[in-house]
């Protein structure tokens, strides 16, 4: 297939490679030069334009930050892909972004697969992503040896936005998760329990659930490199609230955990990993040395 793929950065140009190397030709394209030399640097065939990304594929993929940059980048494809093309975004965004690009692209005739990806960098390196796919039926079932090379489970939730409240569902979970290890570290830490004794136990333990035995790897050392951002938490957050709050659905935690990661992002650690809230709780309990 002829495959065009926009936003080749840290997730969008590990999806591409895999693309191609499944026998597809992949055109990539980003806004920033350093990102697109990237791609090209790693072998990726690239783009000078959206026009070029665009025009005369049977596929357009998407890897995008956030909801202006996807309706931007949506409402591209609306005018610039030939009407049968399919679009597929892997971009975390609000369903109400999501929707209105689907209107966009219906009139134009391009079919819409929203595929929100559950997994960091890491797992996009090595195709262990999983996909959570809405949109026609139809497009999930020609997309499907296409996701296949991204990741080994795929789940398909419906014919509308489902996977973008879906993916939102997982990063609260996620993001939740990092809280209570915060406020559970810090106790055990400001009562004198050592660190890794406290990693042993709760790794062997009923909540060891896999981010967490994924995340006591660094943690334990006290490394907080990041493979989600405080600040692309803080997001994602936000797009969870503003769910809520179009669902009439109180979510009282996933405030205080945006509190969390205001506070983590005052205190310098914007750029740490989002677990850098385990960090933050420990100095806001006076907590300076890593013991």
């Amino acid at each position: 297939m002829q495959i065009g793929f926009i936003g080749t950065g840290k997730m969008g140009l590990p999806m591409a490679r895999h693309l191609a190397a499944a026998g597809h030709e992949v055109t990539g394209f980003d806004l920033a030069p350093a990102v697109l030399d990237a791609a090209r640097q790693a072998g990726l065939k690239t783009a000078d334009s959206m026009a070029e990304a665009s025009r005369g594929k049977d596929v357009v993929f998407s890897s995008l930050p956030h909801d202006a940059a996807f309706e931007a980048v949506g409402g591209q494809v609306a005018e610039l892909a030939a009407p049968g093309t399919l679009y597929i975004d892997t971009s975390t965004v609000s369903p109400q972004a999501s929707a209105r690009v689907a209107a966009a692209l219906a009139q134009r005739g391009v079919r819409y697969l929203r595929v929100t990806v559950s997994g960091n960098n890491k797992m996009a390196e090595a195709a262990q992503l999983t996909a959570l796919v809405s949109g026609p039926a139809d497009a999930y079932e020609q997309a499907k040896p296409l996701l296949a090379a991204l990741g080994p489970v795929q789940f398909y939730l419906g014919d509308a936005e489902q996977a973008r409240l879906m993916k939102l569902v997982v990063n609260l979970m996620i993001g939740l998760t990092s809280g209570m290890l915060a406020e559970a570290l810090t106790l055990g830490a400001k009562g004198g329990l050592k660190w890794q004794d406290m990693w042993s136990v709760i790794t062997a333990s009923a909540v060891a659930a896999p981010i967490v035995k994924a995340k006591s790897v660094q943690l334990v050392e006290h490394d907080y490199t990041p493979t989600f951002t405080v600040d692309q938490m803080l997001k994602d957050v936000g797009l969870i609230l503003d769910a809520g709050a179009d669902l009439r659905v109180p979510l009282s935690l996933t405030a205080l955990l945006g509190q969390m990661l205001q506070g983590a992002a005052a205190q310098g650690m914007a750029g740490d990993d989002y677990a850098a809230v385990i960090k933050a709780a420990r100095v806001g309990a006076g907590l300076r040395g890593l013991e």
